[in-house]
Formats: structure tokens, sequence, C-alpha cells
């Protein structure tokens, strides 16, 4: 467990990346948090919005912030698996392939408008999201650590866009989703932003060395063993919610994976040291779980018929599960 005189030392150091931050976005604490949550626990995050949201905004803002290589793909219908990972160049004088890398190979890749491009693209990310590497050929590179994908994505229901590939979807260890500001937070926006030659750059406000310091602490905090059980009983009440008592009537057709049982674990004690605390408590399991998995959850024909989304089905099972 963190002692309290290491959570006072090292809590305190995020607090000029928030300040920065904030300088820009307004009224986006939770997404903040999420991306930092991410950030923390060597997580991707997927961020959904419907368009003009300041998705992308967020991102290079909190990339901005931090001391470390970004590159941004802007995902296409056209846009090629070499258009991301590199590919080989052939040289008629040596008669060699050299490998020229492609704009994955950065700290912080955010790949704005992911559903925009069809299944071949988007899996082109899986390797590296998985194992931190890319084939290129014959060649197998190791990607630079810290390696995160920050991904944007429009609602499905709009126009033009492709649904990711489970396989991926269970990559994104949060998927954040993105609300209408309020009126005072949209006001503030207005006079913010609302000249010309506004500018969004920010310095950056947290080093690679600090990022790992806090990424050791986070990871060291304290997890008793009935909330691990809780967690596992969140994940497993998804996939066999009748034996949890829940009358969930067949509204989800695939559960969470034990990935989800993972990146919930690590979620929820980066949100504990976000809070200041060395410990998790059954609170920060339910703060995290709607960001862990109303991306996992594969909902069957009824719910969708009866307008169900994840969100409200894992509200469910967090109700009514007992809390230790």
């Amino acid at each position: 467990m963190l002692d309290p005189a290491t959570i006072a030392k090292l809590r305190p150091k995020l607090d000029p990346f928030y300040r920065t931050v904030e300088g820009v976005l307004i009224g986006q604490r939770k997404l903040v948090d999420g991306l930092l949550i991410g950030l923390l626990t060597d997580g991707h995050v997927l961020l959904e919005g419907v368009p003009g949201l300041a998705k992308t905004l967020a991102v290079r803002t909190v990339a901005g912030a931090l001391d470390l290589k970004f590159s941004r793909v802007q995902f296409t219908p056209d846009l090629l698996p070499a258009d991301v990972i590199g590919t080989q160049i052939y040289n008629p004088r040596t008669g060699e392939f050299t490998v020229k890398q492609g704009p994955v190979f950065a700290n912080v890749v955010l790949a704005d408008e992911i559903n925009r491009a069809p299944a071949k693209v988007q899996s082109a990310l899986l390797e590296a999201m998985a194992e931190r590497q890319v084939t290129i050929g014959e060649n197998t590179l190791r990607l630079p650590r810290p390696f995160f994908v920050l991904a944007t994505q429009n609602p499905i229901e709009q126009e033009g866009t492709y649904p990711l590939p489970e396989a991926q979807v269970d990559r994104f260890m949060l998927k954040v989703v993105i609300d209408y500001p309020s009126r005072a937070d949209e006001l503030a926006v207005l006079d913010r932003m609302g000249g010309l030659g506004t500018t969004t750059d920010v310095p950056p406000a947290l080093s690679a060395a600090d990022l790992e310091e806090l990424r050791r602490a986070a990871d060291a905090v304290y997890v008793d063993a009935k909330v691990k059980g809780y967690m596992v009983d969140v994940i497993r009440a998804t996939r066999k919610p009748a034996e949890y008592g829940l009358d969930l009537g067949g509204l989800i057709q695939l559960g969470a994976s034990t990935r989800a049982a993972i990146s919930l674990l690590r979620a929820a004690k980066a949100g504990a040291f976000l809070a200041g605390r060395g410990y998790v408590t059954p609170e920060d399991v339910k703060a995290a779980a709607p960001d862990v998995l109303r991306h996992r959850l594969v909902i069957s024909f009824e719910a969708e018929a009866e307008d169900l989304r994840p969100e409200a089905l894992v509200k469910q099972v967090l109700d009514k599960l007992p809390v230790p």
C-alpha cells in the first residue's frame, strides 16, 4: 500500500498538468481523468462523441502537456495499413529493402476518427496495441516506450463510419463518451475560443520521468482481496447474470472478457491514486466500470429493440451486486 507521505509527495505532481490542460479544455475533467488513467496504467483510450465536442483537441492538448513524442493519423476510407505502421522501400542501387517507419512509432499516437477507415486499416493497429511492436515484411520492430493509442470516433449511427472489430475494441482499456457541455461551460468556451488567433498550444507540464514515477505509484495502490472479488463478480455477472440474481432476460449476448477484469483493476487503482488514496474502494470500482465495460458488452437484439445501451446494463449490475 502506498503510504500517505508518498501520496502527498507524488499526487501534487499532476496539478501543473491539470492546470495546463484545463487552460484549453473547459468543463472536461472527466475526460481528462479518463485519458490520464490510460496514461498511468499503460492502457489505450477510445473517445466517442458527435463532431464538434473537442475530441481531437482534447488528445492534442493532453499530448502537448506531456514531454513525449506525438504523432497523428487521420483515418479515412482510402487509408492503407502501410500509412499507419510503415512499409519497405526497395533501393535499386543496393538491391535491398529498407524499412520506412510509419507514424505509429511515437509515444502518443492520435488515431483520429478511427472508425472512418475500413477494418483492415483498423486491424493494422492490433499488433501495436497488444504487443507494442509491429511487423513490416520480415522485420519485427519494437515501439518506443511508453506507447499509447488515443483514438477518437463518431457514433456508429453517423454516416460514413465502420464498426470497429471486436478484437480491436477489446484492446482499448477505456471508452470515454463525451457529452455536450453545460450552459456555463459553453459560455466560457465562447469567451476563451471565440476570437481570431486563439492558440491551443500548451507547454509540457509532465516529463517522461515524472510519468513513469506516477505510473509505478498508481500500480502500487493496494487492493483488498474482497474488493478484487467484487471486481470479478462484476465481470462474471455480465456473462451469467442469472447466477447473481439479475433479471437481464438475455439482454447481453456476450459478456466482458478477462482482459476487462484486468482493465477494471488497473483503472480502479489509478482512480484511487488520482483521488489521493493508496487503496481502492468499491466506489472506485463503480466509477471505473462504465468506461471499462461499455465497449466490451455485446448486447442482444432484444436490448437494442428496447433502446437499452450497455451503460444501462452495467448500471443494473452495479446496483444489484452486494458491495463488500
